[in-house]
């Protein structure tokens, strides 16, 4: 049943023996004495593709449910110990920055746990991946997934000091007019993310020109230290180069809203030891950061 739920989730045989760490040739001939002792074909199968057949999808969900009560019957059971492959998607920044310098404590609590981080912005599909579960800063659109809140992300808003020689320094939203944004292109419209400013309680988004756009945020990051105007993003990237000012943080008596970080898992399945005790961990590690 597991390798049969794993096969129709990851759409290949290749992938899903890999992930349970057993040939493919057992996983082929373990889901064929499957059929045959249904007396039911289960997958279809070309040379590219695995999905599975109506009756196939129909006996997925029943695998699903029967391996989660299982799960809870062996949990309750055995001890504390959590074991196996965890495999984790964050930002490359907050991983480095934050994650990784605590990392050895994490995996010094849990000797049974291997972890696998990948790294990256873009959608991924957890399920067909082979992904427990993504960490992203943002709030997320409606997925399909299940969102836990592991904190928040304050944001400011900098430019250079040359920038600002040339433009003046913005001490009300009224003086942005004349002013520039590296401009940051939403992956989701194409068009240039207005910056954001609170005010009076309630939150103000201005789209300033950009003479540069760019979709990446260690290149808007560069382009502002080079002065091609203000920037938005979280404190924590800024603050070597507030420090050594190469940038200057701007209207802080308007700050953005914080950006909230969240772990995304899927519905269908009840959260593992593994991935609960690594979210428990991020979340500790996030409420004692300096973000």
């Amino acid at each position: 049943m597991r390798l049969f739920v794993r096969v129709v989730e990851r759409r290949s045989f290749k992938a899903a023996a890999a992930d349970l760490s057993i040939p493919r040739s057992t996983a082929t001939e373990a889901i064929r004495r499957l059929e045959e002792s249904l007396d039911s074909r289960l997958l279809e199968r070309t040379t590219r593709h695995v999905a599975p057949t109506p009756d196939g999808e129909a006996y997925y969900r029943r695998c699903v449910g029967i391996l989660a009560e299982i799960d809870d019957a062996e949990r309750a059971l055995r001890s504390n110990e959590v074991t196996g492959l965890l495999r984790i998607d964050a930002h490359g920044a907050l991983t480095r920055r934050f994650f990784l310098p605590r990392l050895p404590e994490f995996l010094d609590r849990y000797p049974g746990l291997n972890l696998h981080l990948g790294q990256g912005d873009r959608l991924v599909d957890l399920i067909r991946e082979g992904v427990d579960c993504v960490i992203r800063a943002g709030e997320p659109e409606e997925s399909g997934l299940i969102m836990r809140r592991l904190g928040s992300i304050p944001e400011i808003t900098c430019a250079s000091p040359a920038y600002l020689m040339g433009r003046g320094v913005p001490s009300s939203l009224a003086d942005l007019a004349g002013h520039e944004a590296v401009g940051f292109l939403s992956s989701r419209t194409g068009r240039v993310i207005p910056l954001e400013f609170g005010s009076g309680g309630k939150t103000v988004e201005i789209t300033l020109p950009s003479r540069v756009t760019v979709n990446d945020a260690e290149t808007a990051h560069h382009l502002a230290r080079l002065g091609y105007g203000l920037i938005q993003a979280p404190r924590y990237r800024f603050r070597e180069d507030l420090e050594s000012g190469a940038l200057v943080q701007v209207l802080p008596e308007h700050p953005p809203q914080p950006t909230p970080l969240v772990a995304l898992f899927p519905q269908n399945r009840q959260m593992s030891p593994r991935v609960r005790v690594f979210l428990d961990w991020i979340a500790s590690v996030v409420a004692e950061a300096d973000l």
